[in-house]
């Protein structure tokens, strides 16, 4: 439904503040920048529309009638709201503003994105950070939804509509029960984990990453037999550490402290899972651009 078209004109009020403040045509039209006629006829304009006088003439000037004080504040608010309008609006489209919507994989805070959060905002104060903590299938859904703005995912391929560009690599490790025959090693080779059942993520909050894994076991030589599946992983690592089977995790995992579960290097060449950021192809927004720009100068500082 439209919305009924306003009865005043923001110039009409403007002038009318302005001739309120200097109860003087001369001097309100000289602040104005602008001639005594038209004023006059902007006053006359604003005073058919209200049905009443606004001002009375005296010898020195004019005074307020009792119409033109009750519509004073009125305008001298809708003035303010205009301009609040108008300031945020620009501080919007200049990017230094508004709202952010942030998706991200719950491993990620374990490594970099407190920093990359905290850079932001020190940047960026006036902008509201709205965090969401998603599942790469889940980020990928939300970006398509207009849910999130950015996602910060692991082993994000190629998806139809969507930027990937990837942001930095991260070191694959082992988590093994505490008292696992390898777990005495400081580096432990993954064809040892053949016979264990695995704890995983289910494929389907990240199939890259889950392939990703499984296939390093296949180079390894085996198919890795999962045993139980979690979507957290602190639960993963939980279920590690009560005995149910191994697991394969970034390395930043190793910042979850569970009883009964230790982390080790693989030995070998070192594998990696890659951590990237996804945004809209066609999204131009100044505080998307913004975060890209913090997340890229703060991951290269690293």
């Amino acid at each position: 439904m439209d919305r009924p078209r306003p009865e005043l004109e923001l110039r009409q009020l403007h002038s009318f503040t302005v001739l309120a403040e200097e109860l003087h045509f001369g001097h309100a039209a000289v602040r104005l920048g602008i001639a005594q006629p038209p004023l006059s006829q902007q006053i006359r304009r604003l005073e058919e529309r209200v049905g009443h006088p606004l001002f009375e003439r005296t010898s020195r000037g004019v005074v307020l009638t009792a119409a033109g004080r009750e519509l004073l504040p009125a305008a001298r608010q809708a003035l303010d709201r205009v301009a609040d309008g108008l300031g945020a609006a620009r501080r919007a489209g200049d990017g230094e503003a508004g709202t952010l919507r942030a998706g991200l994989a719950a491993s990620l805070a374990l490594t970099v994105l407190p920093q990359v959060i905290t850079a932001f905002r020190a940047r960026h104060p006036g902008v509201h950070l709205e965090i969401h903590e998603l599942t790469t299938t889940e980020q990928v859904r939300a970006l398509h939804g207009e849910v999130i703005d950015v996602g910060l995912l692991r082993e994000a391929g190629e998806r139809p509509g969507l930027e990937i560009e990837p942001l930095f690599a991260e070191e694959v490790v082992a988590v093994l029960p505490e008292d696992h025959p390898l777990a005495a090693r400081r580096r432990v080779p993954l064809a040892g984990l053949a016979a264990d059942p695995f704890v995983l993520l289910p494929r389907e909050h990240g199939p890259e990453l889950h392939d990703r894994l499984t296939g390093l076991c296949r180079a390894a030589g085996f198919e890795p037999r999962i045993g139980q599946r979690a979507v957290e992983w602190q639960t993963v690592a939980a279920l590690v550490a009560a005995g149910l089977g191994v697991s394969l995790a970034p390395a930043s995992v190793t910042g979850i402290r569970i009883a009964g579960a230790v982390y080790r290097s693989l030995a070998g060449r070192p594998a990696h899972t890659t951590v990237a950021l996804a945004w809209r192809r066609d999204d131009p927004a100044p505080l998307l651009a913004r975060f890209l720009t913090v997340a890229r100068t703060h991951i290269g500082k690293l």
